[in-house]
Order: C-alpha cells, then structure tokens, then sequence
C-alpha cells in the first residue's frame, strides 16, 4: 500500500485507493466528510516538490481549470500548496479513458465519433475563449462516462494565451503522437496546437490507427513536422468523405490551412451530421496544385480545344492570356470551389450566329445554288467588318515607349497619372534594397513600343515574398547549408541514421523541397551520418544549470556553445534548448549549440492616462483588456465623462502588452506598452458613438420624420453573463 492511501488530508478527505499515475503526480479516489461526495485527489510526486518547473506547472494545472466552467471540463473544488504537500481536488469522474475505449472498439463508428469529438471541441472552445490553451490533449487525458459524457482533464501544462514564450521545455512537452508540428518544433502554440490534437483522435477513431508510428519519440516527432500520412478511406473506406476531409484539415501541418478555432470545427462536423452526403473540397495533403476555374462553354459557341490542367501558362491558348491565374493569391487559391464565383473571371459574351445569319427556307433546284453562294458571301462580309472595327478598336490607343521603372517606389509610379499602364505587380526579396523599391520589369525600358494601356510586370521588393525551400535533397551538408543561406532562409542541421540514405548528405528537410515559407524562416536540413564505434550520444542537458550542463558535455567529450533568451519564464542560466537533439549521434569535440534563460525579467509598474469624450455626461462602462485577458483592476462602471476627462489606468508587467480600453463594449483605444522602456504608443482609435436614445412618444404625427433614429447599440457577447470572472485563492 502506498503511504497516502487509507489517510486523511487536512482533516477532510479521506483517501481511499489510487486510481492511476502520472509524470508528474498520483491520482486518488477519495472522499469528502464535509460535502459528502467522492472527489479525485492528484497530489504532486515528492520528488518534484521542490522543482521549479514541475511546481509551475502542477499550479498552472489548478489556475486553468478553476477559471473554467463546462460540463466537459473535470472541476476543480479545491486546492493546495504547501511545503510538504501540493495536491488539486476535482470531481470525480466514473469512466474510463478514450484511449481504453479506442483499444476496445478498434474502430469507432463515425456517428459515435462525431458525438464524442464535438464535446471535445465544445471543451476547448470554451478554455480558448478564457484564454486557455490545453497543449496536451490525447485520448489518455479525456475520461468517458457510462451515459457518453465526455470530461477533459490534465490540464499540467496548459498555459495562459498570454504568455508568448518559447521554450524546449515546451517543445519536449506534449504526447509526440498528437502533437502538432510548431509544439515539436518548439513554436509558440496557440488553440490550434490543440486542434490538431483533436485531428489525429479524430484520425485514430475512424481508422483504429495512429497516423505516425516509429520506434522512437524523435522519429514520430520528426514524421509530425514532415510526413504526409495515409489518406483515413484508404484504412477505412466507410469514413464518409466529408468526414475525411475534416479530419485532414483539422491535421493540417500549416496553420493557415487549418481550422482557425475549435467553434468552426465543431460547426463543420454539425454541418456533416446535418447532410453526410456533403463534401467539403479542403485542400488535402494530396493536393499540391491549385484548383482551375474554368466557365462551361455555352451550346451556341463552338467548341474549342480543352486546356491542358497540368500546364497553368501554356493550356489556355490565346483567350485566356490576360487571365491572371497566377497572381491571384494563396486566398484564392485555397478556397473551395463552391465559394468560388465567375465574377473572378472575365465574362466573355458569345456571338450568337442565330442573330447573324437568317435560316434560310426551304427552296430547290437552281436556287439553292445561290442562296449558298450567297449567304457564305453575307457572312465573309460580316467577319470582314468584324475584323475591321476590331483592328479599329484596337489601334485606339497610342503606342508609347516602355518607361524605366527600375529603382522607384511602386507607390509613386502607380500614382503618377501619366501612367495608364495595367500593372501586374509580383513579389521578390533584395535585402540590400529598400521596401517597396521596383527591382525589375517585364518588358524592358525603351526595348519596344506598347499601348499605353498594356501589361507590365513589375517585380518590387517585399518582405512578405513567398520564399520556396530549394532543392538540397541529396547534396552536402555544406551545399545545402549555403543554398538554403542563399535564399534569404535560416539553415539548422540535425544528423539522423537512415540506412537506406549516402552518408554525409542530405536525406530530408522541414518544411519540404519546394514549400514557400516567409523570408528568415527555419529550415531543417536532416543529414545522414554513418554510425560508427566512436560516435557519441548527445545527453539532454535541458532544465541543468549551464555550470552542470557543460560538466556533462565535458564528461562525454563534446563542446558547447552557448547564447541566451531574454524572454525565457525560467530562472537564471537554465539551459533551455540545445541543439542537436538529445539522441543524436555526433563525433568526439563536437560542438553542442546551449541556449540558457537570463532569469525570469521584474515586472514593473506603468501609469498612463485616457482622454475620455468630455461632452458624454452620461454613465459609461469602461472596460480594459490586456493581451486579451479582461482586468477587472482597472475596468469601471458608471464613469461620467464630463466630470472625469481622463481614465487612469495602472499596470504591472514584463515586456510589452497590448491595451484595449472599451467603452460600453466598443473598442476606444488600442495602446501598446512596454514596460522596459516605461512607455505607451497609441496605436488604434475610435470615434465614440454615445449608446443611449431620446424616449420614443405615442404621440401621433401627420408628417413622416425627417430622419432616422439613431440604431440601438447591442451588447457585446458574453457581458450580460458576468464574463469578467476572478479566480482567488490560488
């Protein structure tokens, strides 16, 4: 028997058997002689009572769940940290685990599955909009009861939305089989971390499989950020496409093709429930090319050539040349096609041949003759005279010589009004030019003489550029590192053992061959090294002091560097992250990248000053939100403009904020401020629309009125609940 079990804590609850065990704590069943009720306990394992890191987050685990209230989120009744003793008491929940239910289904049927998964999204949205991100969601932490309620627990290393810091730490954190790609790269996560998680539940449901599997966590982690898995119909062909296509969606590696928040993934699996015939056309990890929208050929026009889909600039033939495909925006491209309309596309008005040429009637003999002959001369009239006024048309506007753009600013050419040129603008990336300067043109300056109306491709440099990863699969660590420095991207070298890969070159990288990224952006080029009896495992020396972690490199033979992070949360000279990886082998006096905390920076205070609209004298709510998160501190009700011409409000914090004041649950004032520099910049502001109305009278009136009254503003969602909740006692 453990020493907790058949004891009772703080005088109340008695602790009646263990229930399970995690990394960090034991779960008790136990029960509550105040409120008679069984309660589960999770106490903190004495050998993480004294660690930092651990104690952070066993209390961020109660501080999240306390300030949550949903039927799908365990609650948490009470909490205690003391010296001897840290333990979180919450509801006790009679089920199992969605894992255990997985493993004895095999395969869950999809209706079964969409009533689960949307209260594990309804669970999330709900934490999200409290600012609440899980970053562990799994089937282990969700717990199932008999009646199919689902509760999510385990909230140990949640965070607060606010808090933008990137650790190792974090990146060692979180299951490596649901883990989304930017927490296994060590990224700032934000909800849709966690709505990848749910993406591959979802996937594990449907198909009875995990869709990346490997002999080690660095191997799956790797296969998260990099590898494509199977299509769920391929396991499962009685998964609904639709169904798929949400699940793929959901598993989407680039954020910006993923769901955008847990409610527009709960809303599209209600859409499927409502109408499972219904696809929904996401881009899949499939399909790499953009969609061609093409108009149906009308009857009356006669049939041309199809274009080739697989050729972009060639299929189209001399009809679509001046139809932009290419310059249409990742936007564009990625929506479905349901959502796009022919407005997008020239409309091009078929010339009937009905209204040109009569029927002719029914005649014979000789005089059929002549009316053929006849009528093909009608005709060669009309194309003459089409191709007479269309030569006209055409050669209306004057030809000009192609000016130098070269050099300018795209602002000032396209606001010159000498210019009536058609410019199709097209993004490249010189970091020795200016923002917004024209590198190049297509055609050249004074090279020949076009319409003053043509098209002319201008290349300007933005740092926006869409930067593709360049082709290195193959080449030496040296020659893809200098390829990758080439094209304006950040090279980092991980060394794996792949017996099907040379030695020595480059087997993978993340993002892939081909991908656009922004400017700057990481690229990891994977090398295979050939294992040898030399070779020396790279130890973890994350969360070691820098003096114990050099020690440990020491020990094995290897050298280090070292750099550190301003913004880490964790105490002075932890070492954070390091590269390569825990795991990888390397040769003797290599050199090991440490990167250590600076100490967890003092918060300062700061006082700044709002000008309220001096002519309201009427009461006003004044609310303030800092990054995102209500304070209820500095928010008032009932303020009186006319008689308070400022609105203080005092702050505490590290690095800089962002500042919402609102008045009467619309947006006044946006403010940013940093507390190093003991400074505020307004950076947003609104006209201040007053919300109350003159009373409305019965009195009956011969003549319409003049105007309209002004519109009765609306509450902003979520107010009139008391959304503003404190948590206390934490």
């Amino acid at each position: 028997m453990d020493k907790y079990t058949g004891k009772r804590l703080d005088g109340r609850y008695e602790i009646r058997e263990l229930i399970g065990v995690g990394g960090m704590a034991y779960v008790y069943r136990c029960y509550d002689i105040i409120d008679d009720r069984e309660v589960s306990i999770k106490i903190l394992k004495d050998e993480y009572l004294h660690n930092a890191d651990f104690s952070r987050r066993f209390k961020n685990e109660s501080k999240a769940i306390a300030m949550l209230s949903h039927p799908n989120i365990v609650k948490v009744y009470d909490v205690s940290f003391g010296d001897v003793i840290q333990y979180i008491v919450m509801e006790y929940i009679d089920g199992i685990t969605l894992k255990e239910y997985i493993s004895q289904q095999g395969v869950v049927d999809w209706k079964t599955t969409i009533h689960l998964v949307s209260q594990i999204l309804s669970a999330l949205q709900h934490a999200h909009q409290h600012g609440v991100i899980h970053r562990d969601i799994k089937p282990q932490n969700i717990m199932l009861t008999e009646d199919g309620t689902i509760k999510v627990t385990d909230f140990g290393i949640a965070r607060l939305s606010d808090n933008n810091t990137r650790t190792m730490t974090d990146q060692a954190i979180g299951s490596v089989h649901y883990i989304a790609p930017e927490q296994a790269r060590g990224s700032v996560t934000d909800g849709q971390s966690d709505i990848y998680s749910v993406g591959v539940i979802l996937y594990e449901m449907l198909t009875g499989k995990l869709p990346f599997d490997a002999e080690n966590a660095v191997s799956v982690a790797i296969m998260q950020m990099q590898s494509t898995p199977k299509m769920p119909r391929e396991i499962n062909p009685n998964i609904p496409k639709g169904l798929e296509e949400i699940t793929l969606k959901a598993m989407q590696k680039n954020t910006g093709l993923r769901y955008k928040s847990a409610a527009e993934m709960l809303q599209a699996l209600k859409t499927f429930e409502e109408n499972p015939d219904i696809t929904f056309e996401y881009r899949c990890f499939v399909d790499n090319q953009p969609t061609r929208y093409v108009e149906k050929i009308p009857k009356t026009q006669p049939q041309r050539p199809q274009p080739n889909p697989t050729n972009a600039e060639e299929g189209y033939g001399d009809d679509f040349d001046n139809m932009d495909f290419d310059n249409r925006g990742p936007e564009v491209q990625k929506r479905p096609a349901a959502a796009v309309k022919s407005e997008n596309k020239p409309q091009r008005q078929p010339v009937s041949t009905a209204t040109a040429v009569k029927e002719p009637k029914k005649n014979t003999g000789k005089f059929i003759a002549v009316g053929v002959s006849i009528g093909v001369g009608v005709v060669a009239v009309i194309i003459l005279l089409f191709v007479f006024l269309g030569n006209m048309g055409s050669n209306s506007q004057p030809e000009v010589e192609v000016p130098n753009f070269i050099g300018q600013q795209l602002v000032d050419v396209q606001s010159n009004p000498d210019y009536s040129f058609n410019f199709k603008i097209e993004k490249r990336y010189d970091e020795d030019k200016e923002l917004g300067e024209i590198l190049d043109q297509n055609p050249k300056a004074g090279s020949m003489k076009v319409k003053a109306d043509a098209t002319i491709t201008l290349y300007v440099n933005g740092s926006d550029t869409p930067i593709t990863v360049p082709s290195i699969i193959g080449d030496t660590e040296d020659v893809a590192k200098q390829k990758v420095i080439d094209a304006n991207l950040y090279p980092q070298v991980y060394y794996i053992e792949d017996e099907t890969g040379e030695a020595g070159k480059v087997k993978s990288t993340y993002p892939n061959v081909g991908e656009e990224v922004e400017i700057g952006s990481v690229v990891n080029i994977y090398v295979v090294r050939e294992s040898t009896e030399n070779d020396i495992e790279v130890p973890n020396v994350i969360g070691m002091t820098l003096e114990d972690a050099k020690k440990e490199l020491d020990k094995r033979g290897l050298k280090y560097s070292v750099s550190t992070d301003k913004n880490s949360d964790k105490p002075k000279d932890e070492v954070i992250d390091q590269s390569p990886l825990a795991g990888g082998m390397v040769e003797k006096d290599y050199v090991v990248n440490l990167t250590v905390s600076e100490g967890i920076p003092q918060s300062k205070s700061y006082v700044f000053y709002v000008d309220l609209p001096a002519s309201e004298t009427n009461p006003v709510d004044i609310r303030v939100v800092v990054d995102g998160i209500v304070d209820t501190t500095n928010s008032r009700s009932n303020v009186i403009p006319a008689y308070n011409s400022t609105f203080t409000i005092e702050l505490e914090g590290t690095g800089t904020s962002s500042v919402v004041v609102e008045i009467d649950g619309k947006k006044y004032r946006v403010y940013e401020v940093n507390f190093d520099d003991q400074s505020v910049r307004n950076t947003e502001s609104y006209d201040y629309v007053p919300q109350h109305t003159e009373p409305v009278t019965d009195e009956p009136t011969t003549e319409p009125p003049t105007t309209e009254p002004p519109t009765q503003a609306t509450t902003e969602p979520g107010e009139e609940h008391g959304e503003n909740r404190a948590v206390n006692n934490l």
